[in-house]
Protein backbone atom coordinates (compact mmCIF):
# COMPACT_ATOMS: atom_id res chain seq x y z
CA UNK A 1 0.00 0.00 0.00
CA UNK A 2 2.83 2.35 0.86
CA UNK A 3 4.47 1.70 -2.51
CA UNK A 4 1.21 2.48 -4.32
CA UNK A 5 0.95 5.81 -2.51
CA UNK A 6 4.55 6.69 -3.41
CA UNK A 7 3.90 5.96 -7.09
CA UNK A 8 0.64 7.93 -6.98
CA UNK A 9 2.27 11.02 -5.43
CA UNK A 10 5.19 10.82 -7.86
CA UNK A 11 2.85 10.68 -10.86
CA UNK A 12 0.77 13.53 -9.44
CA UNK A 13 3.88 15.67 -9.00
CA UNK A 14 5.14 15.01 -12.53
CA UNK A 15 1.66 15.56 -13.95
CA UNK A 16 1.38 18.96 -12.29
CA UNK A 17 4.79 19.98 -13.66
CA UNK A 18 3.98 18.79 -17.18
CA UNK A 19 0.58 20.46 -17.32
CA UNK A 20 1.60 23.60 -15.43
CA UNK A 21 0.35 26.93 -16.67
CA UNK A 22 2.97 28.67 -18.81
CA UNK A 23 1.42 32.10 -18.39
CA UNK A 24 3.24 34.45 -16.06
CA UNK A 25 0.21 36.55 -15.13
CA UNK A 26 -3.54 36.55 -15.69
CA UNK A 27 -5.59 39.75 -15.49
CA UNK A 28 -9.38 39.96 -15.34
CA UNK A 29 -10.78 42.95 -17.22
CA UNK A 30 -14.35 44.21 -17.53
CA UNK A 31 -15.20 46.91 -20.08
CA UNK A 32 -18.28 48.81 -21.16
CA UNK A 33 -18.85 49.62 -24.82
CA UNK A 34 -16.09 51.88 -26.23
CA UNK A 35 -14.30 52.00 -22.86
CA UNK A 36 -10.58 51.69 -23.50
CA UNK A 37 -8.06 49.69 -21.53
CA UNK A 38 -4.50 50.97 -21.83
CA UNK A 39 -1.43 49.03 -20.75
CA UNK A 40 2.10 50.33 -20.97
CA UNK A 41 4.48 47.53 -21.95
CA UNK A 42 8.12 48.08 -20.98
CA UNK A 43 11.17 46.06 -21.95
CA UNK A 44 14.84 46.99 -22.36
CA UNK A 45 14.71 50.77 -22.85
CA UNK A 46 11.47 50.71 -24.84
CA UNK A 47 7.90 51.58 -23.91
CA UNK A 48 4.94 50.61 -26.07
CA UNK A 49 1.26 51.24 -25.48
CA UNK A 50 -1.32 48.46 -25.84
CA UNK A 51 -4.89 49.74 -26.18
CA UNK A 52 -8.05 47.73 -26.68
CA UNK A 53 -11.81 48.16 -26.55
CA UNK A 54 -14.97 46.62 -27.90
CA UNK A 55 -17.54 48.38 -30.06
CA UNK A 56 -20.38 45.99 -30.89
CA UNK A 57 -21.99 42.84 -29.51
CA UNK A 58 -24.34 41.17 -31.99
CA UNK A 59 -25.23 37.52 -32.80
CA UNK A 60 -23.02 36.34 -29.91
CA UNK A 61 -20.01 38.02 -31.52
CA UNK A 62 -17.99 40.78 -29.87
CA UNK A 63 -16.18 43.20 -32.18
CA UNK A 64 -12.88 44.22 -30.59
CA UNK A 65 -10.28 46.75 -31.64
CA UNK A 66 -6.69 46.85 -30.47
CA UNK A 67 -3.59 48.86 -31.20
CA UNK A 68 -0.02 47.89 -30.36
CA UNK A 69 3.28 49.04 -31.85
CA UNK A 70 1.55 51.05 -34.64
CA UNK A 71 -0.45 47.96 -35.63
CA UNK A 72 -4.23 48.33 -35.55
CA UNK A 73 -6.54 45.32 -35.77
CA UNK A 74 -10.22 44.47 -35.52
CA UNK A 75 -11.37 41.01 -34.47
CA UNK A 76 -14.69 39.32 -33.75
CA UNK A 77 -14.57 37.08 -30.68
CA UNK A 78 -17.21 34.49 -29.76
CA UNK A 79 -18.00 32.73 -26.49
CA UNK A 80 -17.46 28.94 -26.43
CA UNK A 81 -15.93 28.93 -29.90
CA UNK A 82 -12.47 28.52 -31.37
CA UNK A 83 -12.49 32.27 -32.11
CA UNK A 84 -12.71 33.10 -28.41
CA UNK A 85 -9.25 34.64 -28.09
CA UNK A 86 -6.53 36.46 -29.95
CA UNK A 87 -2.77 36.55 -29.60
CA UNK A 88 -0.69 39.73 -29.68
CA UNK A 89 3.08 39.35 -30.00
CA UNK A 90 4.75 41.89 -27.70
CA UNK A 91 8.31 41.75 -28.95
CA UNK A 92 9.39 40.95 -32.49
CA UNK A 93 13.06 41.86 -32.72
CA UNK A 94 14.55 38.42 -33.32
CA UNK A 95 15.23 37.77 -29.66
CA UNK A 96 13.48 34.57 -28.54
CA UNK A 97 12.35 33.96 -32.12
CA UNK A 98 10.66 30.66 -31.30
CA UNK A 99 9.30 31.73 -27.93
CA UNK A 100 8.42 35.46 -28.00
CA UNK A 101 6.45 37.13 -25.20
CA UNK A 102 2.79 37.72 -26.03
CA UNK A 103 -0.65 38.63 -24.71
CA UNK A 104 -3.55 36.25 -25.08
CA UNK A 105 -6.83 38.17 -24.86
CA UNK A 106 -9.74 35.84 -24.14
CA UNK A 107 -13.42 36.79 -24.28
CA UNK A 108 -15.00 35.24 -21.16
CA UNK A 109 -18.52 36.59 -20.72
CA UNK A 110 -20.99 39.28 -21.72
CA UNK A 111 -23.46 40.80 -19.26
CA UNK A 112 -26.44 41.88 -21.35
CA UNK A 113 -28.09 43.88 -18.54
CA UNK A 114 -24.99 45.91 -17.69
CA UNK A 115 -23.66 45.90 -21.28
CA UNK A 116 -20.22 44.83 -20.06
CA UNK A 117 -17.78 42.42 -21.64
CA UNK A 118 -15.45 40.38 -19.46
CA UNK A 119 -12.00 39.38 -20.62
CA UNK A 120 -8.98 37.55 -19.31
CA UNK A 121 -5.61 38.86 -20.42
CA UNK A 122 -2.80 36.32 -20.15
CA UNK A 123 0.86 37.33 -20.29
CA UNK A 124 3.28 34.74 -21.62
CA UNK A 125 6.83 35.84 -20.85
CA UNK A 126 9.21 32.96 -20.29
CA UNK A 127 12.30 35.19 -20.06
CA UNK A 128 10.64 37.57 -17.54
CA UNK A 129 11.62 40.59 -19.65
CA UNK A 130 8.29 42.44 -19.87
CA UNK A 131 6.98 44.91 -17.28
CA UNK A 132 3.36 46.10 -17.40
CA UNK A 133 1.70 49.23 -16.11
CA UNK A 134 -2.07 49.57 -16.30
CA UNK A 135 -2.98 53.17 -17.10
CA UNK A 136 -6.12 54.84 -15.78
CA UNK A 137 -8.57 56.29 -18.25
CA UNK A 138 -9.03 60.03 -18.06
CA UNK A 139 -12.61 61.04 -17.39
CA UNK A 140 -14.14 63.49 -19.82
CA UNK A 141 -16.94 65.78 -18.66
Amino acid sequence: MRRVLQVFFTLTLFGSVIFANDFREVFKISLKKDEQKKILVKYDNKEKLFEFRWTLYVNDGLVTLYKYDDFIAQNVLYLNHKNQSLRIKLRDDGQNYYNPPYFLLKFKDFDVKKQKAKFELYLYDNAMQMKLKFLKNKKTN
